[in-house]
């Protein structure tokens, strides 16, 4: 499916005929102007799935943002736009935009490692309840109630309630599952495939942090079925040659100038990988 069809980014003429009218500021940066525009990147065509590949400083996680925010899509974190954003917005333009559904979002790293966060945080009090709850069931299992008011009749309850079960089942009746069950990576997996649902359009901003190699092919394999059969659209940054050899996926080389789109098999990255386990192929 197809939501976002074409997105253009200023031109570097058009940022220096704003940089005369602007005149002289006691701004130290005008980002996002002059990141994209070094690269003479100016133009996006999306299919299903559209990559934005570059080193660090490249300008991909710019990109992204720039859409996102002329969209006006869901985010979980807080965005800090600079001084121009604004200006950077209204000199971007959308092309044949269809109707994108309201659960569209863009994740980002940030909103990833405070899922994992707040996930950690859940279980520090977790562990600090359980502790609690175990020296509950010794007091009410030898409790001696005696019926003289409501409230002990709410005892005797409990009491019966802990001589009936063992010290572990009494416990995890009282308690939630404990989400430490699941390593940060997999919590960075349950979070895209939680947030991402079907009819949308969808920015990931280096998806492939906190994920194994094992979780990316996963992921790899979650955003193509997504793609293909439950009518999402992608456009994800990323340097991860597994993200990268998604079938179909359209790339834009942003280390190049100007920007031009390639197989991944040539990206810098992907070959860099290739010539080090060719190097040690007798080792396997």
């Amino acid at each position: 499916m197809i939501y976002l069809d074409c997105f253009t980014f200023p031109s570097a003429d058009i940022e220096f005929n704003f940089f005369l009218q602007e005149g002289r500021t006691c701004y130290d940066s005008f980002y996002p102007f002059q990141v994209l525009s070094r690269h003479d990147f100016e133009r996006i065509d999306f299919e299903p799935i559209t990559i934005l590949y570059g080193g660090n400083g490249s300008g991909k996680s710019t990109a992204l943002n720039v859409i996102a925010e002329k969209l006006g899509l869901k985010r979980d974190s807080i965005f800090n736009k600079s001084n121009f954003f604004e200006n950077y917005l209204g000199m971007c333009s959308i092309h044949e935009l269809n109707n994108i559904p309201a659960h569209s979002r863009i994740i980002t790293s940030d909103d990833v490692f405070d899922y994992m966060l707040n996930i950690r945080n859940l279980n520090e009090g977790i562990d600090n309840r359980r502790e609690e709850i175990f020296e509950e069931f010794l007091d009410a299992k030898y409790a001696k109630v005696k019926m003289n008011s409501i409230e002990d009749y709410d005892l005797l309850k409990r009491t019966v309630k802990a001589r009936k079960m063992t010290q572990s089942k009494f416990v995890r009746n009282e308690l939630i599952d404990n989400v430490r069950e699941y390593s940060n990576g997999e919590n960075a997996f349950l979070y895209f495939t939680e947030k991402i649902e079907e009819d949308g359009l969808y920015l990931l901003d280096e998806p492939e942090n906190s994920l194994s190699s094992k979780r990316q092919l996963e992921l790899m394999k979650f955003i193509e079925d997504s793609a293909r059969f439950f009518g999402c659209q992608f456009v994800i940054s990323t340097h991860s040659p597994f993200l990268l050899s998604m079938h179909g996926a359209k790339i834009y080389n942003l280390d190049e100038k100007p920007v031009t789109t390639r197989p991944w098999t040539e990206l810098e990255n992907v070959r860099t990988y290739y010539e080090f386990f060719k190097e040690h192929d007798g080792s396997f």
